[in-house]
């Protein structure tokens, strides 16, 4: 293996569900510029758009909530299609 390749300042970072607002805490080396108060302490914050929180294979629910409208654009495609389908 290669030496000194591997980061070595890992530093607690405060990901946030942007989705549920879900947050939990964690080593990282991610780079950040925001930082939020959890429980007194000051963490930088690193925000993910989906987590094992609100992700549909560990929650059971059966829909997402699609915040890009791809949904919506798929709908608006091939909802004929599958209406005529159904008949």
């Amino acid at each position: 293996m290669k030496k000194d390749i591997h980061p070595t300042e890992y530093r607690l970072v405060a990901f946030k569900d942007m989705s549920n607002g879900h947050t939990f805490i964690t080593r990282s080396t991610v780079d950040t510029k925001e930082t939020e108060t959890i429980d007194g302490v000051e963490y930088p914050v690193y925000k993910l758009e989906i987590s094992n929180t609100s992700h549909p294979f560990y929650t059971g629910k059966t829909k997402l909530v699609d915040t890009a409208g791809r949904v919506d654009k798929f709908m608006s495609r091939y909802g004929k299609h599958m209406e005529n389908r159904k008949k």
